[in-house]
């Protein structure tokens, strides 16, 4: 990991009503996974409340009664989706854009956002969504068979994701190693803000071919997400517009960013200047003189 180029001490101030919204990535999923399976497998859906249908896809007609008495094994995560097994089957939920699932009393008032509740007792998971990009859907079985995880690729926290694996997996491609971390056929749940951060610490340019990167390079980048990843964990994620988690607490891994919404900013290790770019219609950050 880079070493980090000493600083002036200051006053970190969080906030999030101003900032740009971004989409939640792998950090701010598992984090609200492990919130919710610490106090809700084990307890049996008592009531649903839908207020609003048009999700991404539509919210399915007969949510309410697959659910209503069903029990909740666990909670599960694919990538960026949240799978919440049931005795009956799965519930298949992805915060979009804006989402966020949270536990509140069953009787907390709803605001304007708050689009569903399945209520367990005396306690509600409450998804909210202002953009409404997220969705909720009921699947048979396991749900590995759906469309929306059937194709998804290597989970980049388990064994799978490996040098050797990457390596193959970059050979004869054109594409920017940055575009292919963030294909979700290849690798899951690296979204924008990680890929640019695991880049950095990687030392490697988000424009490099991914054909061209060496195994050396290959072993350096696994390294690098796995590392981006955990220690976002660790920070509770990355607080975004709308991000908390499971239990209302923010995350503060953006305090952390090496490069990631850094445009102009002295450079963490080398004091250069992190500069942005556009790929794939999204910013990208990078220094240009740490990475290659």
């Amino acid at each position: 990991m880079p070493q980090v180029r000493a600083e002036p001490a200051r006053t970190i101030f969080c906030t999030i009503t101003t900032r740009k919204a971004k989409m939640p990535e792998l950090p701010e999923v598992e984090i609200t996974r492990r919130g919710l399976a610490a106090h809700l497998p084990g307890r049996t859906v008592s009531a649903i409340v839908v207020r609003e249908t048009r999700l991404r896809q539509p919210v399915p007609a007969d949510f309410a009664a697959r659910l209503t008495g069903d029990t909740l094994a666990r909670i599960d995560r694919r990538g960026k989706y949240l799978l919440l097994r049931f005795a009956g089957g799965t519930v298949l939920a992805h915060l979009g854009m804006s989402g966020n699932l949270r536990l509140l009393p069953a009787d907390a008032p709803a605001r304007k956002h708050d689009h569903i509740d399945i209520v367990f007792g005396e306690v509600a998971m409450r998804f909210s969504d202002p953009r409404r990009f997220g969705l909720m859907l009921w699947l048979a079985g396991d749900g590995a068979g759906h469309p929306l995880l059937a194709s998804l690729g290597v989970e980049p926290l388990r064994d799978g994701f490996t040098a050797e694996w990457l390596h193959r997996a970059t050979r004869g491609r054109r594409c920017a190693i940055k575009l292919l971390l963030m294909d979700s056929h290849a690798v899951v749940g690296v979204g924008n803000i990680y890929a640019s951060e695991s880049l950095f610490r990687a030392g490697i340019r988000p424009r490099t071919a991914a054909r061209r990167l060496t195994r050396a390079k290959c072993a350096r980048l696994v390294s690098a997400v796995r590392q981006t990843l955990t220690d976002a964990l660790a920070a509770g994620g990355s607080t975004l517009r709308d991000f908390f988690s499971a239990e209302g607490q923010p995350g503060y891994f953006q305090q952390q960013y090496f490069v990631y919404d850094r445009a102009g900013a002295p450079c963490r290790v080398c004091g250069s200047p992190i500069r942005s770019t556009r790929m794939g219609q999204r910013s990208t950050y990078y220094c240009p003189m740490c990475q290659k």
